[in-house]
């Protein structure tokens, strides 16, 4: 039982949750201007975990004819058979459900608006059979986040949930368009579409480096709606820095360190946005107001 569940939790990559709870967190705190009733937390980070895994079963569902094929995912545990089709369905259905779930305990326009979010993460990892724009989706799936937070605590779309939506949409899809560069000939030579297939590698860093500048736009934007401090802006210039460390990692002529860009940078990102959320919460009213 230890071994499925070790094989369960690599199919769909729970370790990468971390790039999305702490945002979600984030979100949590700048809509309510303070500390939330901690059973609000409780449901949100649920929702968040099941609707991820949701996304990643079905991904790996619907992708197991071209994991199979490809030498990067031709061990994962979908592409070897370890976990079986109608295992990654029921996972995926079962997490769907709970996700569901979630919602409801947060509250009734939530519940009616889940099911939008399910339909999202299933359209996704079908999206590179039909737009070179997939990455796109995935940050729509993203945007959802601070506006399911916003609606879960106010039953409403705050404007700062708007502009963290869309900085976290073009984060993941920055950071989705440098993952799919490992995959670049496979894509090409199978006519599997994605923004770095379509305009090859140069451009594509180029692009996600202008998706990077966007979310820091919008973080920027994010603050100023909401009325965060000075601890607030600091911290994203620090976060500011670390995006622009990435972009460091990645060259045309080397794409040796994608992975450490991928899982150990973002990962900072996120939890770094988190930290200085939170601590202007609480110290931005011991300095003055930006």
């Amino acid at each position: 039982m230890i071994n499925k569940l070790k094989t369960y939790l690599e199919l769909i990559k729970f370790s990468h949750t971390i790039f999305a709870i702490p945002f979600g967190v984030s979100s949590v705190f700048i809509i309510e201007k303070g500390l939330p009733q901690v059973e609000k937390i409780f449901w949100i980070i649920l929702a968040m975990v099941f609707a991820r895994t949701a996304g990643m079963a079905f991904n790996r569902y619907i992708d197991i004819p071209i994991d199979k094929l490809n030498p990067r995912t031709k061990n994962w545990p979908s592409a070897k058979g370890e976990v079986k089709p109608w295992e990654m369905m029921a996972l995926g259905l079962t997490a769907s459900i709970l996700f569901m779930y979630t919602a409801y305990k947060l509250n009734m326009l939530a519940f009616w608006l889940s099911p939008v979010v399910i339909l999202l993460l299933l359209i996704y990892p079908a999206g590179k059979r039909f737009t070179q724009y997939v990455h796109l989706i995935l940050g729509a799936v993203y945007f959802l986040i601070p506006v399911a937070v916003s609606i879960a605590l106010k039953g409403s779309v705050e404007l700062s949930a708007i502009t963290l939506g869309v900085a976290m949409a073009f984060w993941v899809a920055g950071f989705d368009i440098l993952y799919a560069l490992q995959d670049y000939e496979f894509d090409k030579s199978l006519g599997i579409y994605s923004i770095p297939a379509k305009y090859g590698i140069k451009k594509s860093i180029f692009i996600a480096r202008f998706f990077h500048f966007l979310t820091f736009l919008f973080i920027l934007l994010t603050g100023f709606f909401a009325g965060m401090g000075l601890v607030y802006y600091i911290g994203i210039f620090i976060l500011a820095g670390f995006l622009v460390y990435e972009h460091t990692l990645i060259k045309e002529s080397d794409l040796s360190k994608i992975n450490k860009a991928f899982f150990t940078v973002n990962g900072f990102v996120s939890i770094i946005y988190m930290v200085f959320v939170i601590l202007d919460t609480y110290l931005g009213g011991l300095l003055w107001k930006m």
